[in-house]
């Protein structure tokens, strides 16, 4: 089978690598889409020693197995079901998953991969392969953090923080929910104008830390952004962080120390919340289905990354 390596500084190789040889509890998954993500981009910069790709839809491919044949999501931590986080309801929290899929373990840039059980979602059948994906990070981690809001904050206007895959997917994901008016602050011209036709309000990052907004979801990973965020979060609002990065350094400006205020800091969500993260998707298909812009082969991996860094694509698909 093929498979990408990353080499770092934005080069991908794609190469002849040995076929998947699912261990006891685990089924091999024939890859159909692998959507990229804005964290794939540290990877891709560094260099990476496993096959990466964590947003996966596949068909099982496991003779005998009750999953054969079937399509399924790839849940990306791999659990261990017994742990007091895992037994109340939330995986994505289990203190002894140490790999995630596609980044300690190999992920979906390639034709196949070996997937634990417990870490498949079912997909139904009106769900098309390229809007699969989605239902992982896009709609499952910014509803998550939309969800842990919701226990302070019922309702109101809401700021979303980069208009990448996942800042989108809250504009989506909030406008479902019954929050309104959304203001966007991205630079990306693309991804603004797109922002915008989704019925959000562009306004500039100086503009947006001057006023105040019950709810914000920083989805870029950038400390400007969290300064920002911070800063327009109303009094007793919630600022929702899901964007990623290595460091993280703001200021505490006087508009950040004098108010009572909930930082909800959120990684990914538990397995229960899937149901409701594709009655999401269904109540606005058309709209989510416009997030998804363009799509290659594993040979057109690496142009295709190198558009999405620049801000060019929105949510890309890998279809190996």
């Amino acid at each position: 089978m093929r498979a990408a390596r990353f080499l770092g500084e934005g080069r991908i190789a794609v190469e002849e690598a040995p076929p998947p040889m699912p261990a006891a509890g685990e089924v091999r998954l024939r890859v159909r889409a692998c959507a990229l993500c804005g964290s794939d981009l540290r990877p891709l910069k560094r260099g990476w020693p496993v096959t990466p790709g964590h947003e996966v839809l596949g068909v099982v491919e496991q003779p005998g197995h009750a999953w054969h044949g079937r399509r399924a999501l790839v849940y990306i931590p791999v659990f261990c079901g017994h742990c007091p986080e895992c037994a109340a309801g939330m995986e994505q929290l289990c203190r002894n998953a140490a790999d995630l899929v596609g980044w300690q373990r190999p992920g979906g840039y390639a034709d196949a991969l070996s997937v634990p059980e417990q870490c498949l979602l079912p997909v139904p059948d009106d769900i098309p392969d390229q809007l699969a994906p989605l239902l992982l990070d896009t709609i499952g981690t910014a509803a998550h953090g939309a969800r842990l809001a919701r226990r302070v904050v019922q309702g109101g206007a809401a700021l979303v923080l980069g208009a990448g895959p996942i800042g989108l997917g809250a504009i989506l994901v909030l406008r479902g929910m019954g929050f309104g008016p959304v203001s966007v602050v991205e630079p990306a011209p693309y991804r603004a104008r797109f922002a915008e036709s989704l019925g959000a309000r562009l306004v500039a990052a100086e503009d947006a830390a001057a006023q105040r907004f019950p709810l914000v979801i920083e989805a870029s990973g950038k400390d400007a952004a969290r300064q920002v965020g911070l800063e327009a979060v109303a009094p007793m609002g919630a600022m929702v962080q899901l964007g990623e990065s290595d460091t993280w350094a703001v200021t505490e400006t006087k508009a950040i120390r004098r108010k009572d205020f909930w930082l909800i800091r959120s990684f990914y969500f538990p397995r229960g919340d899937h149901d409701a993260n594709i009655a999401l998707l269904r109540a606005d298909m058309e709209a989510y289905a416009r997030l998804v812009d363009s799509s290659a082969g594993l040979d057109g991996l690496e142009a295709l990354f190198a558009a999405f860094a620049r801000g060019e694509r929105l949510k890309p698909i890998c279809t190996p």
